[in-house]
């Protein structure tokens, strides 16, 4: 009986989080679409200034959560300037945490307001997420030959033209990688070998179209592409195979207690132009990556496992980053609901705000 009880309040761990996380959405969705509507007649470069600004502060509360409640331990390799830059981020993608990872790193530039995905199409009816990623500057793809090139190019250079910073994530593998996921995997190397490209065993075949089109818009805009090499320690079994990375709710139940970040800052100089070039330029990049998680999985040397090559940084987020944000959120959504006139507005906003955000992002995302 006590040992359920105990398994019970472990599991149970992600609801507070969740709760507020997913809670003050309505709150903070009325207050971006409070300065909206204010900004409607304002040059754009002022509206995505204070939407960064209440980007950053939402996304400070969820790194609250998954930093400082979790206890994670971040460990930091490579070059990762101190100062934030107009980059594109590439990283290899396993687990619904990544989308964090790039949290994690942009708070620790001052650059947590910028940060913007390239999303999968599916993605935007999310609700009320949905709607607000893609005005926050985030673009919606969809696979192989849907994939609309000129829309993207569009709406980056509408950001360039508005001087807005630019910290664009980009997951070049299409979909998570995951170990028991047999079949993704080898069709990837298949695919990989078919096209007479070296065969990656922890990563997927980067698609490159994404990317290309980022950097070929933007070269004149950035000035480096983050490389990143993510691996979560704790993943691997009893017989040393490597199993699927945590999920959100797993990694908020503190199920994670190390991430590995390989940072490669890379100038802009340095990557070739042309698809053909930038093609075999980012799957090189990908071997790379492939090379470092061979490292950490599967060495014969049991000390360098579970760590990447060369010098870490533990590196630790302040509270100060974080608890505001949470406060005021979390306050301003209390004040709300302690009120009939405020329940009203809160269920509306989750409702109608949901609504208008689908038809929104299925005319225009």
């Amino acid at each position: 009986m006590l040992l359920s009880l105990v398994l019970h309040m472990y599991s149970m761990r992600c609801v507070l989080p969740a709760a507020v996380l997913l809670g003050s959405a309505p709150t903070y969705v009325l207050a971006w679409g409070a300065w909206r509507l204010l900004s409607a007649f304002l040059p754009s470069r002022f509206y995505h200034a204070v939407d960064d600004r209440l980007y950053c502060i939402y996304q400070s509360m969820v790194l609250f959560f998954f930093e400082n409640y979790t206890g994670v331990q971040i460990l930091l390799y490579g070059d990762l300037p101190k100062n934030k830059e107009n980059i594109i981020y590439l990283a290899n993608h396993q687990s619904t945490v990544d989308w964090i990872i790039a949290d994690i790193l942009a708070i620790r530039q001052n650059a947590l307001g910028h940060v913007r995905y390239v999303l999968k199409d599916g993605l935007k009816w999310l609700p009320l997420y949905g709607c607000y990623f893609s005005q926050h500057g985030g673009i919606y793809v969809k696979r192989s030959a849907k994939f609309n090139e000129k829309e993207m190019r569009n709406k980056l250079q509408r950001y360039m033209n508005a001087g807005t910073p630019m910290y664009l994530v980009i997951f070049p593998e299409g979909t998570r990688y995951n170990p028991e996921l047999t079949k993704v995997i080898s069709a990837s190397q298949t695919f990989a070998a078919q096209e007479g490209l070296p065969v990656l065993k922890h990563v997927l075949t980067p698609r490159i179209k994404a990317t290309h089109v980022a950097f070929d818009s933007m070269k004149s805009y950035l000035d480096a592409i983050y490389d990143v090499t993510v691996a979560f320690e704790g993943t691997v079994d009893n017989k040393g195979q490597r199993k699927e990375a945590p999920s959100m709710a797993e990694f908020l139940c503190k199920e994670c207690p190390k991430i590995h970040i390989h940072i490669d800052r890379i100038d802009k100089k340095d990557v070739p132009e042309e698809q053909a070039y930038m093609r075999r330029w980012l799957h090189e990049r990908f071997e790379i990556k492939d090379k470092l998680l061979i490292e950490f999985y599967d060495s014969v040397d049991p000390e360098r496992r579970n760590k990447f090559p060369g010098k870490s940084v533990n590196s630790k987020l302040s509270l100060k980053k974080t608890l505001p944000s949470l406060l005021i959120l979390s306050g301003l959504t209390a004040g709300m609901l302690m009120t009939e006139a405020g329940r009203k507005l809160y269920v509306k906003t989750w409702i109608y705000g949901t609504l208008i955000g689908c038809l929104w992002v299925s005319i225009k995302a």
